[in-house]
């Protein structure tokens, strides 16, 4: 064989191994994350929703530091499960509370039944969780999705909710007024349809400034993963459902009736919408302006305090932990009082 044929086929052959080894790399993963490894153990709660049992996932860490009496409750976003806040917890285990980090049903660990999502129910079931816990008052974190059902629960359980932290939560407009209303049918196709791996990976990536692998690659490689699972319709369809639930639930309007102290921390350069691709060319552009949208939504809240990160995107515990971290504690320490013994 003539030296540059040898070489091409050497290069043809290196690629076909790369390729291989890519696909053995990418294993499939079943709906419910079954051997997806949490940082943290995973409990389950059975409970009952529209008829059906079901088993809903989460997280208790114990504080490490010296326990200070409070408890603090996760509430992931929309794309995501609890096993993405693991530095939050370990920071907020080591300054001394206790941290609860639920997967929601529909996500996660947690069943993904074919229902009809609300954010009341998944705040009535946060609330059973914490009564079977046995924990009365909290602080409630929630990112993104879950700052809207952060913002339900407080407003369902306003005497559990000693200090509200909403992290780039969506839902600071009213998405019903940018987008057509879409069918259950036209979202599901449109779910099943998002399983192409470069795509998923930039759909992550751009929640990032810094579109560093490391950040958004492990968060991508879950929904990648589940998209070869042989159950992932149902996954498809309780993700559809759940956008219907943020498309016709919006909780903006509810804002001036927060209570408790609130603490909006927002990237500046977050630019996430619900729906956005249903949307006309026209409206798109206008919509996912989270921080001009924060320093709006700020004014109506009765006790709110803003903080806008710089050079941040859509996850600012991942992309910048120590800026959010500290925002978190300055605002805990202002605003929380510790229980008397």
């Amino acid at each position: 064989m003539r030296p540059c044929l040898r070489r091409t086929a050497i290069c043809w052959l290196l690629l076909g191994l790369s390729a291989i080894a890519h696909a053995q790399a990418v294993t499939p993963l079943g709906i419910a994350l079954e051997s997806y490894p949490y940082p943290y153990p995973v409990h389950f709660l059975d409970l009952e929703m529209q008829g059906q049992t079901l088993r809903m996932a989460y997280i208790d860490v114990a504080p490490t530091g010296t326990a200070n009496g409070q408890t603090i409750v996760l509430l992931h976003g929309k794309n995501f499960g609890s096993y993405y806040w693991k530095d939050t917890i370990r920071m907020l285990a080591a300054a001394g509370y206790r941290v609860v980090a639920p997967d929601q049903i529909g996500w996660g660990k947690s069943a993904k039944p074919d229902i009809r999502y609300s954010f009341q129910a998944l705040a009535a079931n946060t609330a059973h969780l914490l009564d079977t816990l046995g924990i009365g008052r909290v602080i409630v974190l929630g990112h993104s999705t879950g700052g809207v059902l952060a913002v339900r629960f407080t407003r369902s359980y306003a005497d559990r909710v000693s200090a509200l932290i909403l992290e780039d939560p969506l839902g600071l407009e009213d998405y019903r007024l940018e987008v057509p209303p879409q069918s259950d049918e036209t979202l599901f196709r449109s779910e099943l349809a998002n399983t192409d791996p470069e795509k998923l990976r930039a759909f992550y990536a751009g929640y990032f400034v810094d579109k560093k692998p490391e950040l958004y690659g492990p968060l991508a490689e879950v929904q990648i993963r589940v998209a070869l699972s042989g159950e992932f319709p149902r996954w498809a369809k309780a993700s559809a459902l759940a956008y219907q639930m943020i498309y016709e639930q919006p909780v903006i309007y509810e804002y001036s009736l927060l209570k408790p102290p609130v603490l909006l921390i927002v990237g500046e350069e977050d630019h996430a919408a619900a729906l956005r691709d249903f949307a006309s060319p026209e409206v798109r552009p206008t919509m996912g302006h989270i921080a001009e949208l924060a320093r709006t939504a700020i004014k109506a809240i009765p006790r709110g305090t803003l903080v806008v990160l710089p050079r941040t995107g859509h996850i600012p515990h991942i992309e910048r932990p120590e800026q959010f971290q500290q925002a978190v504690m300055e605002f805990l320490r202002a605003h929380v009082t510790e229980p008397r013994p």
